[in-house]
């Protein structure tokens, strides 16, 4: 397919070589979206997931305006929503003992007003067996990245090389993609790090029982030192208890009671429900990080995704972004990689050329991302902060208590939101 690599480390075992067009790390959002809209252009794609399958809890599950109005454009809208999930149609929170609504998705442009709510691995599983019907797609299970090939030791990317169930494997290819998440082992294995933005809180996620009549779609609700965002999934909620940052060894000393306590407090519709925590097994700890690369590419190597920049779970729009940045880069760099393809062995200047594309997709997805960051690191400071920091409720912030007053401006949340900064489509090229 392409001129052979010298790999510079021989590891002991069996070898198994594959050759592909492209070689995505990472089976999330960003690593699917990207495989599926390049095996439909009869490129060769090998995806390399570290797990056996997509069934981890307290993934991103929302599923955004603009994903469903790729969704559509890709001809499938219908058929993923008949996939089970909820709709969000407001963004509202609880101060005190009033609810303000600050966003509204009804204001918003096209088919779709609403945040769909559906567990990742569905959506996972979605992208997978679309990309399944082209032949040249292969996804490896439980397949970890562990090195690079390399043309010469420090020279260009030529593929990676992992440890997979049946032994070692090399994949070989003209591009490498780093979808692989904010502890991207492409990135360690590359001696880069991103520039990190403070956070001030983490996250606990658990589930306690839902039952009719209470809260649809996503409730945020603010005390005194604490605040609760509760996800509609149906049966049940998945809950999202925000701490200061560095404070779980804290919460925990206190005991898990107290954690179910301060629940039933916030949120006195489900107080005794909190009993479904039997350990702190049950709880699981997010560490928020809010970082971006400098540079999101080097030689034969691009990153997106939360492996270029990590966002806060703030509003759940890192997913969006991962998706955004998928599709950007498929149509940027789909021509040229068939140009490369089609040209057989790939001399210095098709190197050269496809990897001057790579710059043009952090150039396309920088100001979405930024600007989306700028927003949550404002929202962390000014909210957040100030929340975990006070043993007093927090006064309604302005901007909620004017969109609550002026609806009109409800839309301007929920843009930010449910579409984003910049959304990408699929253009004739993707």
């Amino acid at each position: 397919m392409f001129s052979k690599v010298s790999v510079p480390i021989r590891y002991q075992g069996i070898v198994r070589t594959v050759d592909s067009d492209v070689c995505v790390v990472g089976g999330g959002p960003a690593g699917m979206m990207l495989a599926v809209l390049l095996v439909r252009q009869g490129l060769s794609v090998s995806v390399l997931e570290q797990h056996a399958d997509f069934l981890r809890d307290f993934r991103g599950d929302t599923i955004h305006a603009s994903t469903l109005n790729l969704m559509d454009e890709l001809g499938w809208g219908d058929e993923f929503l008949r996939l089970p999930h909820q709709k969000a149609r407001t963004l509202s929170g609880v101060f005190g003992d009033r609810e303000y609504t600050f966003g509204d998705c009804a204001r918003l442009p096209g088919k779709h007003q609403y945040i769909a709510l559906m567990p990742q691995w569905d959506f996972l599983d979605f992208l997978a067996g679309k990309a399944a019907e082209y032949e040249g797609f292969t996804l490896l299970r439980s397949t970890a990245v562990d090195g690079l090939l390399r043309e010469e030791p420090g020279r260009r990317v030529t593929g990676v090389a992992a440890a997979g169930p049946d032994g070692r494997v090399e994949v070989r290819a003209r591009l490498t993609v780093a979808c692989d998440g904010r502890h991207s082992d492409v990135r360690r294995l590359l001696g880069i790090e991103p520039r990190v933005y403070g956070a001030p809180m983490d996250v606990l996620w658990f589930r306690v029982p839902r039952e009719a009549g209470d809260p649809e779609g996503v409730t945020f609700i603010v005390g005194a030192g604490i605040g609760l965002v509760l996800i509609d999934r149906g049966d049940y909620f998945q809950v999202a208890y925000v701490i200061p940052k560095g404070g779980f060894e804290q919460v925990r000393a206190a005991g898990l009671e107290a954690l179910v306590e301060n629940v039933g407090k916030l949120a006195p519709s489900l107080a005794g429900r909190g009993e479904v925590l039997k350990s702190w097994d049950d709880v699981s700890k997010l560490t928020v990080v809010i970082n971006r690369l400098r540079r999101w590419d080097h030689a034969g190597v691009l990153l997106i995704g939360d492996a270029a920049h990590a966002m806060s779970p703030m509003g759940g729009v890192g997913v969006n972004l991962a998706v955004q940045d998928a599709v950007a880069a498929a149509r940027i760099l789909a021509p040229h990689l068939r140009a490369a393809r089609d040209g057989g062995a790939i001399p210095g200047a098709m190197f050269k050329s496809l990897d001057a594309q790579l710059t043009r997709v952090q150039l396309r997805r920088w100001y979405p991302t930024a600007a989306t960051q700028l927003m949550q690191r404002a929202l962390g400071k000014g909210v957040i902060a100030r929340v975990l920091s006070s043993d007093q409720p927090l006064p309604v912030p302005r901007f909620v208590q004017l969109a609550d007053r002026f609806p009109i401006l409800q839309g301007l949340p929920a843009r930010g939101v449910a579409i984003g900064f910049l959304p990408e489509h699929i253009g004739p090229t993707t």
